[in-house]
């Protein structure tokens, strides 16, 4: 049952001791995102009623057009993570390279490497649909006191020592996990404060949503589309409902609730996939096993891929767990 007099910062502190460096500076951390979540959350109840709508004029790495939000929540959650000195590197999906943050002590100490994709789903920005912040936290694998190194980001998402989203939609949400369940927790907006709504947070092992850009169906491998139509076919407790969104945080958020799986497959449009391993798939992967759901790039277990650069793009299905491995039944049959 929810306790909604448990406040995020209360249960960090009585968590503490799960974490498997129980120093504080993890809770730290995780409480200056939970800062500067509330800064981009303001920005995004404003948006229409002030100039944060539209493109900002620029192009990402990715070679996609930054929104005037985008830009803003990257420098939010940037600033915030800096300013405090808790870090000692910051990867985002906006920036072309990771950021070394050295402190004002000469040598870092600083454990902690975080990487961010800042405004999930910004294409929704300018019609008013939910929109989010994924992030993944790693401790350094070089020794501290010395600059971050590459090395320190590239790892699998088996090294995660937590994860989680910030969902801005009707309410507010953080959803994370440090590798013991996955807990929510709602935004009181008139306080200010975030309380325990979703303890213990499990996807059902099966489900009847599936959520897929259908619209790309021509250039789906064809496993992909052999499992679209079984999702369609009138069998069992078939057809499932179609749902998509469009925004990574609120198409899984869904599915956790409800049940279902999500799937973002390669195609003869983008070879690898569109998500990206480390700022998108990783966390969403760690939140959702640690939910009791599945995610694999169709083959293989997604926290177990070893990265090669800052924004590589994989295949992605993820979900509940029973139909994540339906789906991969028909991926092999159709090799």
């Amino acid at each position: 049952m929810a306790d909604h007099n448990k406040t995020l910062g209360e249960f960090i502190i009585e968590n503490q001791k799960d974490f498997a460096y129980s120093s504080g500076e993890l809770s730290r951390l995780i409480n200056s995102i939970r800062l500067a979540a509330k800064v981009v959350n303001h920005e995004v109840n404003k948006a229409g009623l002030v100039d944060i709508l539209g493109a900002f004029g620029d192009k990402n790495i990715q070679g996609e057009e930054q929104q005037k939000l985008d830009v803003f929540a990257n420098e939010a959650f940037i600033k915030t993570l800096t300013n405090r000195e808790i870090v000692c590197g910051i990867a985002s999906e906006e920036n072309d390279g990771f950021i070394t943050i050295s402190g004002r002590e000469k040598n870092n100490q600083n454990k902690y490497v975080v990487l961010i994709d800042p405004l999930d789903g910004s294409s929704n920005i300018d019609v008013n649909v939910s929109v989010g912040t994924i992030f993944s936290i790693y401790r350094r694998v070089t020794p501290a006191g010395t600059p971050v190194t590459l090395e320190d980001f590239l790892q699998p998402g088996v090294n995660q020592v937590a994860a989680g989203y910030i969902i801005y939609g009707t309410s507010t949400m953080i959803v994370y996990t440090t590798g013991h369940g996955v807990n929510g927790f709602t935004l009181n907006p008139a306080i200010g404060t975030y309380y325990l709504s979703h303890p213990n947070m499990c996807i059902p092992e099966d489900g009847h949503i599936y959520s897929v850009n259908e619209g790309n169906y021509i250039h789906f491998p064809q496993g992909v589309k052999d499992y679209i139509k079984y999702c369609q076919m009138e069998e069992d407790d078939r057809p499932y409902t179609s749902r998509y969104i469009g925004s990574l945080v609120s198409d899984i958020h869904r599915n956790i609730l409800k049940g279902g799986i999500y799937f973002y497959p390669k195609s003869s449009k983008a070879s690898k996939g569109k998500l990206r391993l480390l700022y998108e798939c990783n966390p969403m992967a760690f939140i959702v096993e640690q939910a009791g759901g599945k995610a694999s790039d169709g083959f293989n277990r997604i926290m177990e891929i070893q990265p090669k650069e800052l924004h590589e793009r994989v295949p992605f299905f993820c979900g509940s767990k029973n139909m994540v491995e339906k789906a991969e039944e028909f991926m092999k049959n159709a090799q």
